[in-house]
């Protein structure tokens, strides 16, 4: 269908911003086109060839026919995500007075959490006591995923001049080319000194990754996934192991330990904190405790 210029070229302008100025990448422009190129195919088959013509109403037809598309709750808030920021776009322009995706709610979808380890089930899959190079590695990346609640991508970034070992603290960046200091401790410091001193083994020549592969280059993330998939089975553990289940392991331990959402939601480098409340859970008696000592109102009289 050929959509006309009206339509069109409001959004070539958009994405060029988004790149441009926003400085977001290919990839995550490449989204907002999947999203609002059918939207514009919409309304021109419902003869909308002008984006001022759009207001709440179509918005939430807009959203109708997503779900008539077979999209699931999930994929029509994306939908609508990034026609809110497009619509904000224009109202930044001056094409718009007002967003008029702004009001409308996406379907409600239920958000499942990501299973977590517990504390018997960590150590269990932690007592790797061999001494060669790779179980050493691979004892070093799982002490760090769960020490330091690293991102997959996060850990298989990390360059041996990232870390500080004196101070305990090592450098990432996060989603969005987003850099953070995160600390670590413990075991995961112990076992990372460990794969620092066998680490040369594996080295077959100039190499900046922290953790290498058995060819000496840096290793994938294929290839992590598939290592503590291994070890799970291999140390009996009962929950399918990955690395982000080590990571919501060390979100959720540390926030049963601390209560501190704010400081979970630095050390995960979290932007927003309800993605913390998502990846992170209090059971319900303990958010009842803190209600009860809290509320002003909630305090019984002594």
């Amino acid at each position: 269908m050929s959509l006309p210029a009206t339509l069109t070229k409001p959004l070539s302008l958009f994405f060029d911003y988004m790149i441009r100025e926003r400085g977001l990448s290919t990839y995550t422009e490449k989204n907002y086109r999947r999203q609002l190129e059918p939207i514009a195919e919409f309304l021109a088959g419902q003869d909308i060839f002008q984006w001022h013509q759009v207001d709440a109403g179509w918005v939430r037809q807009i959203a109708s026919q997503a779900k008539r598309d077979g999209l699931k709750p999930g994929s029509i808030a994306l939908r609508l995500s990034a026609l809110r920021s497009f619509f904000d776009y224009l109202v930044h322009r001056g094409d718009l007075s007002a967003n008029p995706a702004k009001g409308v709610a996406a379907p409600k979808q239920g958000r499942a959490l990501p299973k977590n380890l517990d504390v018997d089930e960590i150590n269990q899959l932690m007592s790797v006591d061999e001494d060669d190079p790779l179980a050493i590695r691979d004892r070093a990346m799982m002490e760090l995923m769960y020490g330091a609640g690293l991102r997959l991508s996060e850990l298989i970034g990390l360059d041996v001049r990232d870390i500080a070992l004196r101070k305990g603290d090592l450098r990432v960046i996060g989603k969005g080319d987003k850099e953070r200091i995160v600390p670590f401790a413990g075991q995961a410091k112990e076992w990372l000194m460990n794969w620092l001193r066998v680490r040369g083994q594996l080295l077959k020549g100039p190499e900046n990754a922290l953790f290498l592969s058995k060819l000496g280059n840096r290793i994938s993330a294929r290839a992590v996934q598939k290592r503590m998939a291994e070890w799970g089975q291999k140390q009996s553990v009962n929950s399918h192991i990955n690395p982000h289940k080590l990571r919501h392991s060390f979100a959720t331990h540390m926030l049963e330990s601390s209560g501190d959402l704010r400081a979970v939601q630095e050390l995960l480098g979290h932007a927003d904190l309800s993605t913390t409340q998502v990846y992170t859970h209090l059971d319900f008696q303990h958010l009842a405790k803190v209600y009860d000592a809290a509320h002003p109102r909630a305090r019984r009289k002594k």
